[in-house]
């Protein structure tokens, strides 16, 4: 006899991210409550894993296509749940640099079919 839960698990379809923003959101706020985080809960039918992700970010940065700063405004504005404002005179250069890690986490992150078309 087989596993039910198994059967409908395959049958759910995966949610990809629409863009590489929500799947940087997903992941921290998942790396938050990773203690009580549940791999297998109903509807966590997401493309990737945390460690998928994390993996991933950290190839990005030892083969140099993500820097320090950039690391660090993703952190940063990823832990307020928001992008920096490219118009508000303080952010500015965080915009930037947010905008570029986010171009790069796209570009890998489709590859990896973790985004929707």
């Amino acid at each position: 006899m087989k596993n039910n839960t198994l059967e409908n698990q395959n049958l759910t379809p995966v949610e990809k991210f629409q863009n590489a923003e929500q799947l940087w959101f997903w992941f921290l706020y998942s790396k938050s409550i990773q203690n009580g985080f549940c791999h297998n809960r109903p509807g966590n039918n997401k493309p990737c894993e945390i460690l998928d992700v994390e993996t991933l970010i950290t190839k990005l940065y030892l083969c140099g296509k993500l820097s320090d700063e950039q690391l660090n405004v993703m952190k940063k504005f990823g832990d307020k749940r928001r992008a920096p404002y490219q118009y508000v005179y303080h952010e500015n250069k965080s915009a930037a640099l947010w905008q570029s890690a986010m171009e790069t986490l796209q570009k890998y992150a489709y590859e990896k079919g973790w985004l929707a078309d």
